[in-house]
């Protein structure tokens, strides 16, 4: 598996001979030029995990691709977007994509709880191999290879990242999700998530526009 990050939240996957690029928004750069996707996945609607401004392009430029998402924005986009749900089992050319969750963390209670999709890619005998949970914090049923964890959010404590993290004991972590922090803030998080995850647990820094191998 290798996987490039693009800021925030959006990564682009390349496992199983499938290239999957996660939540192209408005914190993230880099991905513009991206070709040859075979699927665009879109966890929730908010602006910085899907950018109005440049979603059109990147499309045009992949035409192939399959476009994923959580249902209302399937809904909100219409056209060749397909919505993914909770359980929904997708197989993409020999890689298979399983939606869960279904919902986005609470912000506060006065605002409305929207959709969220969780995304797991893998194989039927390894169905999370990598796991991209968008603003939520749902714990996979199924043993975690590599996790985006969300480490900075509006709606989370770090101690809520902590314990997703030891809730879901991946084999590997790497952040995403901390483009709206100062770069000078990110060792405040990472090194918390990096001393408290679980034992066994590799925590890996991926910075915008970097990729390695997993």
């Amino acid at each position: 598996m290798r996987i490039a990050h693009f800021g925030h939240s959006c990564i682009l996957v390349e496992l199983h001979g499938r290239k999957v690029l996660f939540d192209p928004g408005t914190f993230a750069h880099g991905f513009e030029g991206i070709t040859g996707l075979d699927a665009i996945a879109v966890t929730h609607q908010h602006p910085d995990h899907i950018d109005p401004n440049r979603i059109e392009a990147l499309i045009a430029a992949n035409p192939q691709a399959r476009l994923f998402s959580d249902p209302q924005t399937a809904q909100q986009r219409g056209g060749a977007w397909e919505a993914v749900h909770a359980g929904n089992v997708i197989d993409l050319d020999g890689l298979r994509i399983t939606g869960g969750g279904g919902r986005h963390a609470v912000i506060h209670p006065d605002i409305p709880v929207i959709d969220n999709t969780v995304f797991q890619l893998g194989t039927p005998a390894d169905p999370a191999q990598l796991v991209h949970p968008g603003d939520s914090l749902w714990v996979p049923p199924n043993p975690v290879d590599v996790l985006a964890i969300p480490a900075v959010a509006p709606w989370m404590r770090i101690s809520e990242a902590v314990d997703y993290l030891r809730a879901v004991a991946p084999r590997t972590a790497i952040p995403i999700h901390f483009g709206i922090i100062a770069p000078e803030a990110q060792g405040i998080y990472f090194g918390r998530l990096a001393e408290m995850g679980p034992a066994g647990t590799e925590f890996r820094v991926l910075q915008p526009e970097d990729s390695a191998e997993f």
